[in-house]
């Protein structure tokens, strides 16, 4: 019980912490273009983005896939970048009703596992078994993205209902703050 604390805490640092900016923004960006009476849409979404990183994460574990880490540092701000483009260009259709908004999920969220690989295969690699620490990560991991879930659908619902936002200008707004922040990550993580 005490290992899948360790890897559940582990998990949750790993999206809550200050150094998660990268994941919160890739959250924030995901969920921009949705209201908050989507709020069921928003967790399939998120978890099918923790489905794409627990994925990744166990095929690098038991060393299926291994991806330079300059790479990964590179291609996720880079997915930031693509989802934040994505709701810029479409921000006068609807495309919170659009599946695949899951599948890009799912997809970018393959990519973002390769990021805590490394560090994943060294710490559970020396475990006798790799599933009690992954689902203990997942479920952390699960648990901190239903946190900074909610934490924008609360700001979201104030600033629409109480400050009267228009929901355009907040897609726009917040996508195009989460590209320029992501870009400048891409930029800086070049890997050539």
């Amino acid at each position: 019980m005490q290992d899948f604390l360790f890897y559940l805490k582990l998990g949750w640092e790993h999206i809550i912490s200050l150094d998660a900016l990268d994941h919160q923004l890739f959250v924030l960006a995901l969920m921009a273009i949705y209201s908050y009476s989507d709020w069921k849409k928003i967790l399939i979404l998120v978890t099918a983005f923790t489905i794409g990183h627990s994925m990744t994460l166990a095929l690098s574990i038991v060393d299926i896939v291994r991806v330079p880490s300059a790479w990964v540092e590179f291609l996720i701000p880079l997915t930031i970048v693509l989802t934040a483009l994505g709701n810029i260009v479409m921000k006068n259709k609807n495309v919170s009703k659009n599946k695949t908004n899951y599948y890009l999920a799912l997809f970018f969220g393959l990519i973002h596992g390769l990021g805590f690989a490394n560090t994943a295969r060294v710490m559970i690699a020396k475990s006798q078994s790799i599933a009690l620490p992954l689902f203990g990560f997942n479920i952390g991991l699960e648990l901190g993205q239903i946190v900074i879930v909610f934490a924008i659908l609360i700001l979201l619902f104030i600033l629409l209902n109480l400050f009267k936002i228009n929901r355009k200008d907040w897609i726009l707004f917040v996508s195009a703050g989460v590209f320029a922040l992501s870009l400048q990550m891409t930029l800086e993580r070049l890997p050539f």
